[in-house]
């Protein structure tokens, strides 16, 4: 296969019925690295909104468990992009993800930003440090792939275009990224977190904290009152990536798929899992105790 025959393939593919082939080649063959980088600042800018920070918080798990909750996120999302929304292990992948989200009390509105950071930070991504940008084929037919996930998450009101969720996503943040501390707590645990990763591990603490706030924007950075990092530090960090993507328009094709449970990053279940297994299962919401408690004290 030639540098560019997989890009071939996508434009041949019709965005409206073949949605679910087109991001799996995009995620698991032509951009495996990319995708997975692009989705876990994706959701780490939800943390920003407090609303969803202060929730993640007071669960506990983004914090306590965080490797858990890391792991069980991607692999309930690998198996919808894997086997697709209707099959049946997709099936049981997007019935534990509402069974998770059902036991909380999370808007609407909440739920429509985290997906649309889903649509659009990978393309942001990839026009920033990928090796080539997403065609206009490529991002109308992840944009359907995840309005058809969001459909099954009854996700109301999503967008219809890919302009759309970017006009959403920038006019929720722009109202609503703003400071926590327990959305700062998750945040801070969840750049731990990363520091193990490897090749994260091999280099210092600071260092790969320094590279994550060198690619963060103002405004993240200032809703977490993180500091803004050194003009240079920014420089050196986006420009390796620039590097990276410059050296790999000479690699070979991936001509095997390799999804989110082939990354070392997931660690938790050495022998095995089941989907209906993971995530976590709530009692009831803590969102909802704390201001019981409240009213009861008033």
């Amino acid at each position: 296969m030639k540098r560019y025959d997989l890009r071939s393939r996508t434009d041949r593919l019709d965005p409206e019925s073949d949605y679910e082939e087109m991001s799996r080649i995009l995620a698991a063959q032509e951009f495996p690295w990319d995708i997975n980088q692009a989705l876990s600042f994706a959701l780490f800018r939800t943390y920003a909104v407090p609303s969803i920070g202060k929730l993640l918080f007071s669960t506990g798990e983004f914090t306590d468990k965080v490797q858990k909750r890391y792991d069980d996120t991607s692999l309930i999302l690998d198996a919808i992009l894997e086997h697709g929304l209707s099959s049946t292990e997709g099936r049981k992948s997007v019935r534990r993800m509402n069974q998770m989200h059902g036991s909380y009390d999370i808007s609407n509105d909440d739920m429509l930003y985290v997906l649309a950071t889903f649509v659009v930070t990978p393309v942001r991504w990839l026009d920033a440090y990928g090796w080539r940008k997403m065609t206009d084929n490529e991002i109308l037919g992840s944009t359907n792939y995840y309005r058809h996930l969001g459909r099954y998450m009854n996700i109301k009101d999503t967008p219809d275009t890919y302009q759309g969720f970017v006009k959403l996503l920038d006019d929720y943040e722009r109202e609503h990224f703003s400071f926590d501390p327990g959305a700062r707590a998750v945040a801070d645990s969840t750049l731990e977190l990363m520091c193990t990763f490897p090749p994260n591990n091999l280099a210092p603490k600071a260092l790969v904290k320094g590279f994550a706030f060198a690619l963060m924007d103002d405004h993240l950075l200032d809703a977490f009152h993180y500091k803004h990092p050194s003009t240079t530090m920014r420089v050196v960090s986006r420009g390796a990536l620039k590097v990276r993507a410059r050296l790999l328009r000479f690699f070979p094709v991936r001509t095997k798929r390799k999804f989110a449970r082939e990354l070392p990053n997931i660690r938790s279940y050495p022998n095995g899992y089941k989907v209906q297994d993971l995530g976590t299962f709530p009692a009831g919401c803590p969102v909802k105790h704390l201001q019981a408690d409240q009213q009861a004290k008033a």
